[in-house]
């Protein structure tokens, strides 16, 4: 039996990026549940607005006719999904942590029995001075990958918050990561890459607003800090992922499960990157523990050593309580806690 339970998620404070703000964020818990109640398995869909193809008007419509049709029994495989990728993640997430038992458990891998995986910390759009000690803080908590989201304010005075922080803490103590969400206009990105620099950047994601693949592959080529395409993934059907990435030669992904279909979906990108020597990394698109938990398992599974984008479950004021837990810049599933569901299985 499938059912499925809304949650609207409160921040902390405004997530702010460049695209503007969120307070809240909707999300739909699915349920794959036995005749008697006893066995549930959970996956989340939740479409980011602004984002995500699937954020639209009817999609409680779309979700509660998918589940019927599941409940009438017809499979997923059955299912028209390829607009739909947050019910895509969260239906493969259901059925995974079902058939393993319905303890949340995704995958048989380490990260379940505790080991850890290292993440960035995140700095969200602010006052200069906000960001400043946001960062400070992050650092003096043990995270030596910041990433910061830039192109809301004057770039002059992100620069000058960029070179306050290496002034501190240099290239080898710390890495930078930069995320504009699209925010250079065409006609100055490259100047501004060309100013970021000298602040030692290790990437910056989407610096151009999406689906301008000739404008991005001229970016990639010229650039002197290394590209990652995020929100160019949205949407994009697999028989085009590998000519995309071949064209635009982009030296990083970002893989964003709920944005781009899923964890097999990811994999699939992943496959396409390492055929043409493409990094990649794993970011959280502001799921709840529900949905992040299953982001962070099957990274697990990657074994991968790269700081990850997965330290989102605390901007929340009312997340799902869990065994998650962040520490010194790394992400570990907490042996000695427990998940509070409650108010989704009761």
């Amino acid at each position: 039996m499938f059912t499925y339970q809304k949650h609207i998620l409160e921040f902390n404070k405004p997530a702010t990026t460049s695209r503007g703000s969120l307070q809240q964020h909707t999300v739909y818990y699915i349920k794959k549940s036995n005749a008697n109640n006893t066995q549930i398995g959970l996956g989340e869909a939740a479409p980011l607005k602004g984002l995500s193809i699937d954020y639209v008007d009817q999609f409680e419509t779309q979700l509660d006719y998918f589940l019927q049709q599941l409940n009438n029994g017809f499979t997923i495989q059955d299912l028209d999904l390829e607009n739909w990728p947050s019910i895509q993640f969260a239906l493969e997430t259901a059925m995974a942590d079902y058939n393993f038992g319905g303890e949340r458990k995704i995958y048989e891998n380490s990260f379940i029995n505790g080991k850890p995986i290292a993440i960035n910390g995140l700095v969200w759009m602010n006052q200069v001075d906000e960001m400043l000690l946001e960062a400070s803080q992050k650092i003096e908590a043990g995270f030596n990958c910041i990433k910061f989201k830039i192109g809301a304010l004057d770039f002059d005075e992100e620069c000058r918050l960029l070179e306050k922080i290496r002034s501190r803490y240099n290239a080898f103590k710390l890495e930078i990561r930069t995320d504009a969400n699209g925010a250079f206009a065409n006609a100055d990105a490259l100047e501004k890459l060309n100013e970021l620099k000298r602040f030692d950047i290790h990437s910056i994601e989407q610096p151009i607003k999406a689906k301008q693949p000739e404008m991005m592959q001229e970016i990639c080529a010229k650039s002197p800090i290394a590209v990652a395409l995020d929100e160019e993934l949205i949407g994009v059907k697999q028989a085009d992922a590998k000519p995309l990435l071949q064209f635009i030669k982009p030296h990083y992904i970002i893989l964003k499960p709920t944005l781009i279909g899923g964890l097999a979906q990811s994999q699939f990108w992943i496959n396409k990157a390492r055929e043409l020597n493409i990094g990649w990394w794993l970011t959280s698109a502001l799921e709840s523990n529900i949905g992040l938990n299953a982001i962070t398992q099957f990274c697990s599974s990657l074994n991968t050593e790269m700081p990850q984008g997965l330290g989102t479950g605390s901007l929340y004021k009312n997340n799902i309580p869990s065994p998650l837990t962040v520490s010194k810049g790394f992400i570990y599933y907490d042996l000695n806690k427990k998940w509070d569901l409650d108010f989704i299985t009761r």
